[in-house]
């Protein structure tokens, strides 16, 4: 069984490399810093999830999300139409800044980020003090975890053997009746088709 963290003690898990298990709009996630790749190269082996299909990134606002995205390629009309969407479950592939590594984009010239809510994300990325990683918390090709936090462990507890830091679960649920979405800003460079030589 995972142990249930307080804020104080979610963010300084996060900054020491290990994963979180925490509600967001409409699914549990599993999360980790997103600036640790060994901390997501087990997540993603957690999850049984290809580096090529890339990661969510969430944050509180704005300001952190920037040195992840190239948001000059973006025409002013299409920034603001994503503005307009945020704070919400509005997750939207962007493009990506020249130096956000692989492990997070996939190898394309896009990324995938949403500016949540969600009180539980909000408070996690304040305190964390940056943006943080944001998964569904379920192994490829199994069903996404809308209920029972305490159900996450059952399938990462296999896996601590081998593992520096298990998922540690937050108490408080996904919002009911929320929907996630997610949309493309395309732009002239063809974003998200163009893959980069992994770092």
């Amino acid at each position: 069984m995972a142990r249930t963290l307080s804020i104080d003690e979610a963010a300084p898990l996060l900054q020491r490399g290990g994963l979180l298990a925490y509600p967001t709009e409409a699914v549990w996630g599993l999360g980790c810093d997103p600036d640790n790749e060994a901390a997501v190269l087990r997540l993603l082996q957690l999850k049984q999830r290809p580096v090529e299909k890339g990661l969510i990134l969430v944050a509180a606002h704005l300001d952190p999300l920037r040195r992840w995205l190239d948001l000059p390629a973006l025409p002013p009309e299409r920034l603001a139409r994503v503005a307009a969407s945020w704070p919400g479950p509005h997750t939207w592939v962007m493009p990506a800044a020249a130096g956000a590594p692989a492990w997070i984009t996939g190898g394309r010239d896009s990324i995938a980020v949403r500016i949540s809510a969600h009180p539980v994300v909000v408070a996690l990325c304040e305190a964390f003090g940056g943006v943080v990683v944001s998964t569904s918390a379920n192994r490829g090709g199994e069903p996404r975890r809308a209920r029972a936090p305490n159900s996450i462990p059952c399938w990462t507890r296999r896996s601590t053997a081998s593992w520096p830091a298990k998922p540690e679960a937050w108490p408080n649920p996904p919002r009911s009746g929320w929907r996630s979405t997610a949309q493309s800003c395309a732009v002239e460079r063809s974003v998200g088709t163009r893959r980069r030589t992994p770092r």
